[in-house]
């Protein structure tokens, strides 16, 4: 089963280069489109606000009735319409297939997170671990592919992301039915909604510990967001860093944090989810207690990869956890899990800013370590799942 596991990964990968490629191509819209910044900001918002909204509602789709077209559609809406972004001049029809972009990674991950859950077994968080990978990688990938073909191909040649789109969708066709098999081996009655009413789904949906779980997960989004949004700043303006080295502090975030999802979802699947979640919670705090304190910048590098942990470890914790806790509704749990809450998180974020603008940097720190504090503190309100362990 591990092939499909890595198929629907590059699946994640192709569909997340597009989103982790726009920041990066935002600043040649400006020189080439003469984009002002608050036109730029509106690009950002059109991708991850409505991506994020939306995504749930493809979730409960993929649960009434399992739509696997869903990752072909996804991932080359996804790449087809951001390459498109070359071809345009007009603000609104760019703003129009960014939108569209974030449409297709809507489409994409719900039903791609819930036929990982169908063909893991007893090993949900690693698999998870294995998906997530793919994502992180595209995000990674993304910038430095977009700033490749600019500035060989110039706006032109953002029709590779088209390319990559096109042959993934053919891949998908190609193995759809044999992935759909093997998840009804694996796990009928998830995947026997193609053929029968979702009634003769098992499980049980606990409606009052998810809500708990997106308590947990808004505050972890607001101060994951907060953090990889103001820490280069800090490490620029407060402890006198080189732009070059301040920015750094992401990069090192990202790139390790490959590990620390396949590391966390291993945790997850030998200690419990919700293990895995709180410990991830809990050093949070300390952590970015002594990131808020810290006057010298190798401090701050000293705690990238524990942060790195506490940021990226949580990821196939929490999504699993979701999946367990609506165990009818696996779609659902999962689009909110990697897309509402998140987009919570990330509008709060301009709030923070205007909060640092007023008080400093110092103070917005501390708002991140509250909401660190936050989270930490309402995953003890989380139950170990009935069914954890459970094929």
């Amino acid at each position: 089963m591990k092939r499909y596991l890595y198929l629907l990964s590059l699946g994640h990968f192709c569909t997340d280069l597009s989103g982790g490629a726009l920041p990066a191509m935002l600043p040649f819209l400006v020189l080439y489109y003469d984009l002002d910044y608050a036109a730029v900001g509106g690009l950002m918002f059109a991708s991850s606000f409505l991506s994020s909204v939306i995504q749930p509602v493809f979730g409960y789709l993929s649960d009434k009735l399992s739509q696997s077209w869903f990752l072909v559609a996804g991932v080359f809406l996804s790449g087809a319409c951001f390459s498109l972004t070359g071809f345009f001049s007009d603000y609104w029809a760019i703003f129009t297939v960014v939108a569209l972009m974030g449409v297709g990674g809507s489409m994409f991950h719900p039903e791609a997170a819930r036929l990982v859950h169908a063909v893991s077994g007893r090993n949900e968080g690693k698999a998870m671990g294995i998906f997530s990978v793919g994502g992180n990688g595209g995000f990674g990938v993304g910038p430095l592919l977009v700033v490749g073909v600019i500035t060989s191909f110039g706006m032109h040649g953002m029709v590779v992301f088209a390319g990559i789109a096109a042959i993934m969708s053919l891949l998908f066709v190609r193995t759809l039915p044999s992935l759909r098999q093997a998840a009804q081996l694996v796990s009928p009655s998830l995947t026997s909604r193609e053929t029968v009413p979702d009634s003769t789904v098992t499980g049980k949906n606990d409606w009052r510990q998810f809500s708990k779980l997106t308590v947990v997960i808004i505050f972890r989004a607001i101060a994951v967001s907060s953090l990889f949004s103001f820490l280069p700043l800090f490490c620029i303006n407060m402890l006198g860093a080189s732009e070059a080295v301040g920015s750094l502090v992401l990069s090192v975030l990202s790139l390790s944090g490959i590990v620390m999802t396949l590391w966390g979802g291993n945790l997850a699947d030998r200690y419990g989810c919700v293990w895995t979640l709180r410990l991830c919670c809990i050093l949070f705090v300390p952590l970015m207690i002594l990131v808020t304190i810290s006057t010298q910048i190798w401090m701050v590098y000293a705690l990238l990869l524990p942060l790195s942990f506490c940021v990226s470890g949580a990821y196939s914790a929490y999504v699993v956890l979701g999946q367990r806790y609506l165990a009818r509704s696996i779609g659902f749990a999962s689009g909110v899990t990697m897309g509402l809450a998140f987009s919570i998180g990330g509008m709060l974020v301009p709030v923070l800013g205007w909060f640092a603008d007023i008080y400093g940097l110092i103070a917005a720190m501390e708002i991140i370590t509250a909401c660190t504090i936050g989270a930490s503190a309402c995953s003890f309100l989380l139950p170990e799942p009935a069914n954890h362990g459970a094929a």
